[in-house]
């Protein structure tokens, strides 16, 4: 927002005005009543009368952060409103306030202490991007992922019923999210009761792409007055129902809140919001906006990208490929809950409305619409995010592997994320489907890989197959090459040796490339690399070869160590009686944290630094 010379005379006067750097003394000149907030008892004192002006001021600090160190931008301008009355008029954090997802806490961190640390948000060793147990006694439930919240303060209140303490119990759950199953059972439970809870409805319809399906509809019937409050469904389900009113409006917002502060029971208040309030560009293109990244705080204009050709990313590889295919192959079928986008699974959705299927939020529910496809013939490719995946675990086993469907999963965002950090990493899949019969495990090294294996599962496989990739680009500029059929259990070998045996699995493979690098002439006559491609089944064959050839094994992959793919190379020498040294590289047996892929990478020990000090050692 200011150029260089300004950051440079505020770095330099600051410290002569009493502050400490330029960040204070920014708080200090353009928010006045914000620099005053460190906790709600600070915010209880501002005047109802100045409150617009501290959500100006909240608003304007996330866009000058998010503008520069990036993060999810138009959830949280759309609540600035709401979170200022939600602290206002409760007794936070005794009353406990659960964010749904946590996309829209930025102005609750900054309010609740967190103001000054703010800029370090998704960083390492900074805050979370969503609210955290261990960050903040404000943050009364750790989220990330989507509908959890009714449940959460459900539980609360049933339990502070029986403590016999008198508090609140709010949710804030988006129409996106309320579609979700999680969020229906919820609803059902906390209606035949009379735990003292408020679901609050920012209704703003849309996710992180818009909201679909007929709650939806719904919805905005409600808003257009078109609903019959008499057949209102969330008074069916026993809630005092209030709503919709302005969720800009701050002095509805406190009266509305006041007011339902005083019933007690299940309440649910609609307020219907804008995603992006406040910065043009955010409102206007609400899916871009959601995380866009860098951008010019003033004019909210994106940061242009560089104009280098780069490899695509991986997600675009499927999408791309998979209308591709689509095309020539009538029985395709594309299904992903509520990541369109994300998923690049829009491509097809432009092209061929009928044969792409955005589910909403309900994982479940894909799954087994897959599994019903499947019995009727179609070639179902159902695109969820690897962290996603766990939340239909048994519909994954039970109504598609116990079958021996042919459901093709496209298992996104596999690995490490990045900023995202703990919630998001995708580093479980392959220890929980490992153990799941019937089900092939694939993981491609490069753009082309996935290509290839995308047109061969579409030829028609005997069993469901899960591939996993990674969030991010590949390695490959010219990947459109012409489909090579991939088979199913067999691996590649990239670089041949004689002592030592490195095994990966995945995009992770190509850190192998820089151990090589650093290796002399000699040293790399020693070592081997082999993309083994399947986690499931193994290339046994290939296996029997290396572990003859070779004194030692190393083996690396994106994902858990702990029942991994160095776990099944450690089960096939035991159960052959191999006695090798055998090194297993993977993430550690605990949750990882946000920082950049780099970053986290090495903090895991899988950066190709790590790997080259053990093929020394080992040498």
């Amino acid at each position: 927002m200011y150029n260089a010379q300004i950051n440079f005379k505020i770095h330099h006067i600051a410290p002569a005005f009493g502050y400490p750097s330029w960040k204070g003394y920014f708080c200090n000149m353009y928010n006045p009543l914000l620099q005053h907030i460190n906790s709600p008892a600070d915010l209880k004192k501002i005047s109802l009368e100045q409150l617009p002006s501290l959500a100006q001021e909240l608003r304007d600090f996330i866009i000058d952060i998010v503008a520069t160190k990036e993060g999810h931008l138009g959830a949280s301008l759309g609540v600035v409103e709401l979170t200022i009355a939600l602290h206002y008029v409760f007794n936070t954090p005794i009353d406990n306030l659960v964010w749904d997802v946590g996309h829209q806490a930025y102005g609750h961190k900054i309010l609740t202490g967190r103001r000054d640390i703010f800029h370090t948000n998704r960083q390492l060793n900074g805050i979370s991007g969503f609210p955290n147990r261990t960050e903040s006694e404000y943050d009364a439930f750790g989220v990330g992922h989507s509908s959890t919240a009714i449940s959460a303060v459900l539980g609360m209140a049933i339990a502070a019923a029986l403590k016999g303490d008198k508090k609140e119990h709010i949710a804030v759950i988006g129409d996106a999210s309320i579609a979700s199953g999680m969020a229906f059972e919820a609803l059902n439970h906390a209606g035949d009761t009379n735990a003292n809870i408020l679901v609050i409805l920012n209704d703003n319809a849309i996710g992180i792409d818009p909201s679909v399906g007929a709650l939806k509809s719904y919805l905005t019937g409600i808003k257009k007055g078109k609903a019959n409050h008499q057949h209102n469904i969330f008074e069916a389900l026993n809630f005092e129902y209030s709503g919709p009113i302005d969720g800009h409006n701050l002095a509805k917002l406190i009266s509305e809140l006041k007011r339902l502060k005083q019933i007690k029971g299940p309440k649910f208040l609609h307020v219907v919001t804008t995603k992006g309030k406040g910065l043009k560009q955010a409102e206007d293109n609400q899916v871009t906006y959601h995380a866009p990244g860098k951008f010019n705080a003033k004019t909210g204009e994106l940061t242009p990208k560089t104009a280098v050709i780069q490899p695509p990313k991986y997600q675009d590889v499927f999408g791309e490929t998979i209308l591709d295919l689509a095309l020539k192959n009538d029985k395709i079928i594309g299904i992903t809950p509520a990541m369109p986008t994300g998923s690049s699974l829009k491509i097809m959705m432009e092209a061929l409305p009928k044969r792409a299927i955005d589910v909403g939020i309900a994982e479940q529910h894909a799954v087994t619409l897959a599994a019903g496809m499947a019995t009727e013939g179609m070639v179902v490719f159902c695109n969820i995010y690897s962290t996603f995946m766990q939340r239909a675990y048994d519909q994954l086993i039970h109504d598609v592997c116990l079958q021996n469907l042919p459901v093709i999963f496209c298992l996104d965002r596999a690995g490490l994320v990045g900023e995202d950090g703990a919630t998001h990493h995708g580093v479980f899949d392959i220890s929980f489907l490992r153990c799941i019969p019937n089900l092939i495990i694939f993981e491609p090294i490069n753009e082309v890989e996935l290509r290839n294996i995308l047109y061969t599962a579409q030829l028609g496989l005997p069993n469901p197959i899960a591939i996993r990739y990674p969030r991010g680009r590949g390695i490959l500029v010219d990947w459109k090459q012409p489909y090579q059929k991939i088979e199913i259990g067999s691996g590649t070998c990239i670089h041949k040796g004689n002592q030592i045996a490195i095994l990966t699995i995945g995009h992770i493979g190509n850190n192998i490339s820089q151990v090589f690098e650093k290796l002399n002439e000699t040293e790399k006559s020693q070592v081997s690399h082999y993309n083994m491609r399947f986690m499931k089944p193994l290339d046994v064959a290939l296996l029997h070869n290396i572990f003859k050839t070779h004194h030692t094994i190393i083996t690396l992959e994106n994902g858990a160590i702990t029942g991994g793919f160095g776990t099944a190379i450690l089960e096939f020498a035991a159960t052959h009686n191999y006695t090798h040294t055998i090194a297993r590289f993977g993430i550690p047996d605990t949750f990882i944290e946000h920082g950049s892929i780099t970053q986290l990478q090495e903090i895991a020990g899988i950066d190709a630094q790590s790997i080259y000090k053990t093929v020394l050692q080992f040498l």
